[in-house]
């Protein structure tokens, strides 16, 4: 029995032994495949990953810029500097709710000055100066080029003839640089930053000083600092118009970054340029050049209103027109033959009147020019072609050029009175002439102490009976 008890135990233990390496084995052999499928994917991704290394997308590296806003008072607002430390001030307080009681004139002056305001935004980005500065024609002018005051300043920028001499605007009887749009813009431009260096980077002060000038503010910072007191602009003894002048600007910025907060409607401008530069070859009636261009002919004057006779004499040879018909007025102009373009020149004739024995008889004098013919010349004049022959002993119809024609003013006196006009505020010889129909030319001569500015409550005489 021992020893089959002991066979049997062998045999029993045999057994189990060898389940037992079965069971491990197999446990064995799982662990390893399950360790064999985890591993595979780690090391591919290290792989992956080991290639990628030394190529980074580009993408991760780039920053998406700021998108350009669609409305130039967008752009405005996002360049305003002089903002930061103005707490609250009663001086901008009075000039903001002036503005907010009355809109009509934020709105207006946005309306004209849609024409101009790109051009100047640009050239102050440009320079890196205040974009607050894009309102300062709003507070001199209400964006009207042909606006003046009792000082005799004038155009957008309100230069008076000496300051705007100074700054290379050329003025004549036939084109004034104070108001040309693109040479006044550039001329304040830099008149602001010889300020803003004048006094020591302080754009308050400079604009104070583009108003009142350089001397008034300089003598009022000398004055404070004899009697130890603050020199900044808010506290210098300055004229009351030069007080008020900076709030104005401040206060004005301040509505257009909130305009619907103070009841105002500003239309949007688009962030792009309205008016583009074309070059001309010789002196062009701007009434003409808008027909040839399609531009309606206010809105050429608009543009171009240095030209005080509407004609491109005494300035400079080029034009501003908008962007929408460069390029037609450019193609035009090349497509042009020599007779075509001679009938683009101005015909405004400017006589030499000389007094006569007779009151109601004056003598004329006119200077022939290229493409003049009698007709014409008897037309512009109001006379008749074939009195111009018989007043010039002319048997035919040639003229040279050069040739000087007299003409006799064959109107007989009417007895009525010339007809009277009382200026209003806001009015300039221009507007006066337009409205009344009448050359700006008549208008000077009838009114010759007017020529230089209007002051309101004056009287015009608007027309004299023929």
């Amino acid at each position: 029995m021992s020893s089959s008890i002991g066979n049997s135990i062998n045999s029993d233990t045999l057994t189990r032994l060898v389940k037992a390496i079965a069971v491990a084995a197999s446990a064995i052999l799982a662990g390893c495949q399950s360790m064999d499928h985890s591993a595979q994917p780690t090391e591919r991704a290290s792989l992956k990953i080991t290639k990628r290394i030394p190529q980074e997308p580009l993408w991760l590296s780039e920053k998406p810029g700021p998108v350009a806003p669609q409305d130039v008072w967008e752009r405005m607002r996002q360049g305003f500097k002089l903002q930061d430390g103005q707490n609250v001030n009663p001086r901008i307080e009075q000039q903001r709710l002036w503005f907010a009681s009355n809109p009509s004139f934020l709105e207006n002056a946005g309306e004209r000055g849609s024409l101009y305001i790109h051009y100047i935004v640009e050239r102050l980005e440009e320079r890196n100066m205040p974009l607050e500065l894009a309102l300062l024609p709003a507070i001199e002018s209400a964006y009207n080029p042909m606006a003046y005051s009792h000082a005799n300043a004038v155009g957008l920028w309100q230069f008076i003839p000496s300051t705007g001499r100074y700054f290379n605007l050329r003025q004549t009887r036939a084109y004034d640089g104070r108001r040309d749009i693109t040479a006044s813009t550039i001329a304040a431009l830099d008149y602001l930053n010889r300020l803003h260096d004048m006094f020591n980077g302080d754009w308050l002060l400079a604009l104070a000083a583009y108003n009142s000038g350089e001397g008034t503010v300089s003598r009022a910072i000398e004055r404070n600092q004899k009697l130890g007191l603050p020199t900044d602009y808010w506290n210098l003894p300055l004229p009351q118009e030069t007080k008020d002048y900076v709030p104005k600007l401040l206060a004005l910025s301040q509505v257009v970054l909130a305009p619907e907060a103070y009841g105002i409607n500003l239309n949007p401008i688009a962030n792009e340029p309205y008016f583009e530069v074309v070059e001309i070859k010789q002196s062009m009636d701007l009434s003409r050049v808008a027909a040839l261009a399609e531009i309606d002919e206010d809105e050429m004057f608009q543009l171009n209103p240095a030209y005080k006779q509407r004609a491109t004499i005494d300035g400079p040879q080029h034009l501003l027109v908008p962007t929408s018909k460069a390029q037609l007025l450019t193609a035009s102009l090349s497509n042009l033959n020599q007779e075509e373009l001679i009938s683009l020149r101005p015909k405004k004739p400017v006589f030499d009147n000389v007094a006569s024995a007779s009151p109601a008889r004056l003598n004329r004098k006119y200077r022939v020019k290229s493409g003049d013919n009698l007709t014409l010349i008897a037309k512009a004049n109001k006379v008749n072609a074939k009195d111009l022959q018989h007043w010039n002993k002319l048997s035919g119809n040639n003229l040279k050029v050069g040739q000087i024609l007299v003409m006799q003013d064959t109107r007989k006196p009417t007895g009525k009175k010339p007809t009277q006009y009382k200026v209003k505020k806001g009015d300039s010889l221009y507007i006066v002439a337009k409205r009344f129909n009448v050359e700006m030319q008549h208008l000077k001569r009838w009114n010759p102490s007017s020529a230089k500015a209007l002051k309101p409550g004056q009287m015009l005489t608007v027309s004299k009976p023929r």
